[in-house]
């Protein structure tokens, strides 16, 4: 028996860099955007869409960016993919909110910088969707992503059952999971941002989180009771894709991940 067909679902795509910010790797490359900084034969953004543009089910993808640097980024993209623009808001939640107008089913949200994305990472992540989660994001443990690059990585979120890195990936059933967006509103990771934690997760979450008293699944239910949505984690075995390109140690790590899965599709 075949498969079933996945349901049909709209890729977000954060490309937007933050406000009066020169992001080292664009200044470098020459170039307005990171988004455009060149790895791997290509711009980081293009090695994101071709991952998304490749997976089945995919309807639409939506880039959310600056509009001065919208036509530069749809310049390096396939011609005659169903690709939208969306202008980026002052903050993330509102950039998030507005990309998802109007759409009425399954959303996969990532960053331009996730080179490393892979059709089967997207499917995973929309997987538990199907089983009536609100919300499912992947992450990775840390040995599978040091062992995908012991450099890949040096912050990662540790739970009474293991320690986790974010893949940047997220899936949500539809506009009633958007609330979970506001977690987001600051800006920035967890790890560098206490005061985001605090919002996201309460006080006495948080505490029992950094006491190691709370497993992965464990405080996913406490955050998912909180913003009243079914919060599910996907664990992919793949660590490279909780590797995106934040910085020049990462764009190296990245850099050889790509050139080694060129070699093993050569091969």
């Amino acid at each position: 028996m075949s498969p079933p067909d996945p349901r049909p679902f709209t890729a977000i795509v954060l490309a937007a860099q933050r406000a009066g910010r020169d992001d080292p790797l664009a200044v470098e490359a020459g170039v307005a955007n990171k988004s455009l900084a060149p790895i791997g034969g290509a711009p980081l953004v293009r090695h994101v869409v071709d991952a998304l543009l490749a997976t089945p089910g995919l309807t639409t993808v939506r880039i959310v960016v600056e509009p001065e640097t919208a036509a530069a980024i749809q310049a390096v993209l396939p011609r005659g993919a169903a690709i939208d623009f969306v202008t980026a808001a002052d903050n993330l939640a509102d950039s998030v909110y507005t990309a998802a107008a109007g759409v009425d089913g399954p959303m996969l949200i990532t960053t331009s910088d996730n080179v490393l994305l892979t059709p089967g990472a997207v499917l995973a992540t929309l997987g538990p969707l199907a089983a009536g989660a609100d919300v499912a994001l992947a992450l990775a443990t840390q040995a599978s992503v040091l062992a995908a690059h012991p450099q890949g990585q040096r912050r990662f979120y540790r739970f009474s059952d293991d320690a986790y890195s974010n893949c940047n990936l997220y899936a949500l059933r539809g506009a009633a999971a958007m609330r979970v967006a506001e977690s987001f509103r600051s800006g920035g990771q967890f790890a560098k941002k206490p005061l985001r934690m605090v919002v996201a997760l309460g006080p006495i979450n948080l505490a029992l989180l950094l006491m190691k008293r709370l497993s992965l699944r464990g405080a996913l239910q406490r955050l998912g009771r909180r913003f009243r949505l079914k919060v599910e984690p996907v664990i992919l075995a793949d660590g490279a894709h909780a590797i995106d390109v934040d910085n020049a140690r990462t764009y190296a790590c990245a850099e050889v991940l790509l050139a080694r899965r060129r070699q093993a599709l050569a091969a």
